[in-house]
């Protein structure tokens, strides 16, 4: 608690638990002018694709903009028993469609489309069965933080690209008049 008070008050250091460090330096010192520093954590701008437990795997897409449209692309790691011949479940998400799946080096590119539709934090699943094994499926659930659409423009990571934007309808905005 001391040390906290220190701290704020300008006369401590917090050592080893932060994210953001600042140059010893004084500016005009001995070393180069001052900088900030931010943890290679800090900068995942990438989609992150982590297997589970059960053996889901679980798709961390960032924050996404309410009402509207984006197209996610991701590679999970080869699953040898799922092969790279796949196919969906017949009961896909309405909000995520798997646009593509193919082989690549690492594993299985995935293409989908997801249509944020409400604020909070959301997950879709699909579901990845073998063309080779009828006992092998793999579930995919993928995982926004989505952000109301009058709050701002969110910085996407690599790999999600918005392609458009679903409007609602406001009868007060509507030019139609209609007929007498």
């Amino acid at each position: 608690m001391a040390a906290a008070a220190a701290a704020a008050k300008g006369k401590g250091s917090a050592k080893g638990g932060g994210g953001v460090r600042f140059s010893e330096d004084p500016p005009g010192g001995a070393g180069a002018p001052s900088h900030v520093h931010f943890d290679d954590k800090l900068h995942d701008s990438v989609i992150m694709v982590t297997a589970e437990d059960d053996g889901s795997f679980l798709v961390k897409v960032g924050f996404l903009k309410a009402q509207h449209r984006y197209e996610i692309a991701f590679t999970l790691p080869e699953v040898p028993a799922l092969g790279k011949d796949v196919f969906l479940a017949p009961a896909p998400s309405p909000h995520l469609r798997v646009v593509d799946v193919s082989p690549a080096p690492e594993g299985l590119k995935v293409t989908c489309e997801y249509m944020a539709q409400q604020e909070g934090v959301l997950c879709e699943q699909v579901q990845l069965l073998s063309e080779a094994n009828d006992d092998v499926c793999v579930t995919v659930k993928v995982h926004a933080r989505v952000m109301d659409r009058h709050h701002g423009t969110p910085m996407l990571l690599e790999g999600v690209r918005c392609i458009g934007m679903e409007l609602e309808y406001d009868s007060e905005q509507s030019d139609w008049q209609g007929f007498d």
